[in-house]
């Protein structure tokens, strides 16, 4: 893997970071708990031994004067100081228990790459000898058909390959376009290109546009992100029911939503179906086709999303249906 991956801000190191945050969190505030219950014992104990009168009154013992609300003034400072510490330490603490988590991630992405890299170059081989013995069939043979399905076989694991070492090398928010590029001709692409599965499976897509809005992601990124979300509403939309495409754009940036009218999200948490490898349930009494899947094609919109400063997230998911939202930067 290369230094330039290395030193990229992707989405495992933000789940990472936001993990961090979120359980040094947790225990800040649970030491935070403590010490008030601790420090307010205290206070509990010095006001149920003195009197109002005697609350601002100096004591002398052994020539130390100190009155209790000096007392009660030392015991909140002393409380502070030790919430301060609790969180200070909790960070060094979660920062540290995190970390072999992050080099783990890190092992993984370079292996996935590795055998990814591995591969491409058989599953290219195979398919130019599908495509030659493809050639060199009449038209009338028998097993032309199954040579077909074998080429398409082949373009399928070659994509997922592809997928999985897209995935493996994603690089910093620096790899944006040179120039901004308009996002509705790249939605309206991949909306035209999956109707046709759409069609095969008895599912309509409704593609609801806005005015041309630019942004720095390239064309084929949008395209391939559009496709993945499309691909996973396919899987479990039952028949006769309608996907809705909608762009909307804001001042600074540009969602594209896909609405389904699936059974919802089904075995898993919506905010980890993005995650790599993750595998939701099958679909159940609401129709599609939808298998657990291989977890790459929206693990793929994350990093898209995230590489380019933008967020994907799941909006709604219900019985009645699921809507995800891939929301990049516009260009003004």
């Amino acid at each position: 893997m290369t230094e330039r991956t290395r030193a990229a801000v992707d989405s495992d190191t933000l789940a990472i970071r936001r993990a961090s945050r979120i359980v040094g969190t947790r225990i800040a505030l649970a030491c935070t708990a403590v010490v008030v219950v601790l420090i307010g014992g205290v206070f509990i104990a010095i006001l149920s031994e003195i009197s109002a009168a005697e609350l601002f009154t100096p004591n002398d013992t052994d020539n130390v004067k100190i009155g209790a609300a000096e007392l009660l003034r030392d015991a909140a400072v002393l409380g502070v100081a030790l919430i301060v510490l609790a969180g200070v330490l909790s960070w060094l603490v979660t920062r540290r228990a995190v970390q072999p988590l992050g080099d783990a991630l890190r092992i993984q992405r370079a292996f996935i790459a590795d055998a990814s890299h591995e591969l491409r170059t058989p599953l290219a081989v195979l398919d130019a000898r599908l495509q030659l013995l493809q050639r060199s069939l009449p038209t009338d043979d028998a097993s032309a058909i199954a040579v077909a399905e074998l080429r398409d076989d082949a373009k399928a694991l070659t994509q997922i390959v592809n997928d999985l070492l897209e995935t493996a090398e994603t690089e910093g928010p620096g790899a944006a376009a040179a120039t901004p590029t308009a996002l509705n001709p790249a939605v309206h692409a991949a909306v035209h290109s999956m109707s046709l599965i759409g069609d095969d499976a008895g599912v309509s897509i409704e593609l609801r546009d806005t005015e041309t809005v630019e942004t720095l992601v390239p064309a084929s990124n949008v395209q391939r992100c559009v496709v993945a979300l499309l691909d996973n509403a396919l899987r479990f939309s039952p028949a006769a029911s309608t996907i809705v495409v909608s762009i909307t754009a804001s001042r600074s940036s540009v969602t594209v939503m896909v609405t389904d009218q699936g059974p919802g999200i089904r075995g898993i948490e919506p905010e980890r179906i993005f995650d790599r490898f993750a595998r939701s349930g099958p679909s159940q009494d609401g129709g599609g086709n939808a298998t657990t899947g291989f977890g790459i094609g929206l693990a793929l919109v994350r990093d898209i999303a995230v590489r380019h400063g933008g967020s994907v997230r799941v909006v709604a998911s219900s019985p009645a249906g699921t809507a995800i939202a891939f929301s990049v930067p516009r260009v003004r």
